[in-house]
Order: C-alpha cells, then structure tokens, then sequence
C-alpha cells in the first residue's frame, strides 16, 4: 500500500488536524516508511509465540475486601453519608434525569 498526498490530506481532514503548505508532501514518504515496516512485521514467523500483554510478568498485588468495624472510621454509614446529599432515593445519592 502506497500513500500519496491526496490521502494525506483525506486522512487529516478525517482526523480534522489542520496541515500547512508542504506538510502533506513531508508526510508522505513517512507514512510510506510507516506502512513498510508494518508490511516488515507481518512476514515475521510467531507459530508457537504466545500472545502477551507485556514484556515482563505482572501481577497485582490484593487485599482483601472487608468492611472496617469501626464506626468512626469504618463502613456502614449510608445514613451519615446520605445526610449530606441533596436528594436521596431508595439509599442511594438522587441525580437529576440526563436523558428525556
């Protein structure tokens, strides 16, 4: 696949970036480069090669999910909290209606 001007000037119309004089002509041979070495990265031979999320193995790193006795500092306090909104329904925060 072959980039020239026109498309250039599509694509960035399309992503509504503006372009001054002689920049799409300077694009071109970029993107061409681009596209090669894609067309490169698609000869590669990856029979047998896992697909990864990243070079090297993460894990994360839980607590576990408990509610605090505490009634200063822990949960339970729906009450205490909804006391301070301005609308409360069925023991949740009541928002105004986005959609008609």
């Amino acid at each position: 696949m072959s980039v020239d001007k026109a498309t250039v000037e599509k694509i960035a119309s399309l992503a509504r970036i503006a372009l001054r004089d002689g920049e799409a002509e300077a694009f071109v041979p970029e993107l061409n480069q681009i596209l090669d070495w894609v067309e490169q990265l698609g000869e590669v031979d990856v029979t047998g090669v896992e697909p990864m999320t990243a070079v090297i193995p993460g894990t994360l790193r839980l607590r576990d999910d408990v509610v605090d006795a505490d009634p200063l500092t822990g949960g339970n306090r729906r009450e205490d909290v909804l006391a301070n909104a301005p609308a409360a329904e069925h023991g949740f925060f009541g928002v105004p209606k986005v959609i008609e």
